[in-house]
């Protein structure tokens, strides 16, 4: 019997709960009237129909103005195998650079071999009766020979040119005296060396040179013979 009341409470209990679960608890909002914005004279305005653009019209009447790129003039050079501003004749480039190596090749000649031409060593004046010519090797002695002329006559035959000095004194006669030093061989190595001087009865020296002789090749020098009696009387 307890049993059969403690149910009976327990489903009233359940059934009661679940009607107020069940119950909505949600509330409504009334809306609130709200006017129409059309009607607002002051949200609803239209524009000015002088400055209002219709989008048909300004896209019939917008003129488009083609895009134009800056004109870059190029200037097309033609074609040619000469620079002609900077144009030089090749003959002539072959010319110039033909007379440099040749000029070269000589100057290294005369380097190794000597003057191939006859060497004038100028002309001088004295009043001296007597001149002393004195010459040496001025290099390395290496068997050089010269000959010796005066006025196209043989003063000396043979000379070995060495490192002491060798001469001879020479009787001037009046007016010119020409002397050649002649080149008989350049030795064991070349050219024919040699350094002269030429002193008159004073030891003053008339002149002083040197030569660099190929074989068969001379160096003149001439001494002119002034009086010296005529000089002072016509002082």
């Amino acid at each position: 019997m307890k049993y059969l009341i403690f149910l009976i409470c327990f489903s009233v209990f359940t059934i009661s709960n679940a009607q107020i679960d069940s119950r909505d608890n949600s509330f409504a909002i009334p809306a609130e009237d709200t006017e129409d914005p059309k009607a607002d004279n002051k949200a609803n305005f239209k524009p000015d129909d002088k400055n209002s653009i219709n989008p048909d019209e300004a896209a019939e009447n917008e003129t488009l103005e083609p895009i134009t790129k800056p004109s870059v003039e190029k200037k097309v050079k033609e074609f040619t195998m000469f620079d002609k501003e900077n144009y030089k004749n090749p003959a002539e480039q072959f010319t110039g650079k033909l007379k440099n190596a040749l000029k070269f090749e000589e100057d290294r000649e005369r380097k190794n071999n000597g003057s191939t031409v006859n060497q004038f060593l100028g002309q001088f004046k004295t009043t001296a009766k007597i001149v002393n010519i004195i010459y040496r090797d001025h290099q390395y002695p290496d068997g050089d020979m010269i000959r010796v002329y005066v006025n196209e006559e043989i003063a000396v035959n043979r000379v070995t040119l060495t490192s002491q000095v060798n001469g001879l004194n020479l009787v001037l006669e009046d007016g010119i005296n020409k002397i050649d030093f002649y080149a008989l061989n350049q030795g064991t190595s070349g050219p024919n060396t040699a350094e002269f001087r030429i002193l008159d009865e004073n030891g003053v020296v008339i002149s002083s040179n040197q030569w660099n002789l190929a074989t068969g090749v001379k160096a003149t020098i001439i001494l002119l013979k002034e009086d010296g009696q005529l000089k002072l009387s016509e002082k």
